[in-house]
């Protein structure tokens, strides 16, 4: 597989590492990373996409075990849903990918 050209990061590290990392600690990394890295935006489009979809999840999270039945019924689902998730956004930033999430890849793509 050919190495893609992802540019320079302002923090030393490959850019694909960079990327893979933003996904890390889900959208904590993803605060972090886009508050050091200036200038790749590859790197800051991970970062970005990582802090509004895991942020999401999160609050998501948060609030489902507050609605009876229905709530509880998907708690699983989304720790699934989450898990297979951050497994992909990995493997993608790592590969070069500049993997899009609908809506949340759109808002990144804006501000990153």
């Amino acid at each position: 597989m050919e190495k893609k050209d992802l540019g320079k990061t302002s923090i030393g590290i490959e850019p694909n590492i960079a990327g893979l990392l933003c996904y890390l600690l889900w959208f904590i990394t993803g605060i972090i990373f886009f508050l050091i890295e200036k200038e790749n935006k590859f790197v800051r489009f991970h970062a970005m996409q990582s802090i509004i979809t895991f942020g999401f999840l999160f609050i998501l999270g948060m609030i489902l075990p507050f609605i009876p039945i229905v709530g509880w019924v998907f708690i699983p689902l989304l720790w699934i849903f989450e898990l297979v998730l951050w497994i992909v956004l990995m493997v993608k930033a790592y590969q070069g990918e500049r993997f899009k999430l609908p809506v949340a890849g759109d808002i990144a793509e804006q501000n990153s």
